[in-house]
C-alpha cells in the first residue's frame, strides 16, 4: 500500500533552503518517491493549525518511504533541511 511523508517545515534560512529543494528531488527517484504537495497555498478548515509550508511525499510503500529518509543519498539534504528549517515530519501508510 502507498505511504506518505508528510511534513509541515517553518523556513528560517530561506536562500538556503531553496538548495535543499534542489538536491533533494533526485534523491525521491531512487526510492519511488514524488512530490504529491509542495509548498501550495493552505487554507484552514477547522481548528487553529496555521502551518507555513505543507509537503507531502508519496512512496509505494512504508518501507521505500523509510530507506529514503535514512539514505545516504538524502543525507546532505536532510542535514541542510535541518540547519534551516524547523520541521515535523510524520509516515502514514495509505489505503
Amino acid at each position: 500500500m502507498p505511504a506518505y511523508i508528510i511534513v509541515e517545515i517553518d523556513i528560517h534560512y530561506p536562500t538556503e533552503y531553496e538548495d535543499y529543494k534542489k538536491l533533494t528531488t533526485p534523491t525521491l527517484a531512487i526510492y519511488s518517491g514524488k512530490f504529491i504537495v509542495r509548498g501550495g497555498a493552505t487554507e484552514m478548515l477547522e481548528g487553529d493549525w496555521q502551518p507555513k509550508r505543507i509537503v507531502v511525499l508519496e512512496f509505494p510503500n512504508k518501507e521505500s518511504a523509510k530507506q529514503w529518509w535514512l539514505s545516504e543519498e538524502y543525507a546532505p539534504a536532510k542535514a541542510l533541511r535541518q540547519r534551516t528549517a524547523m520541521t515535523k515530519m510524520i509516515l502514514v501508510e495509505g489505503v
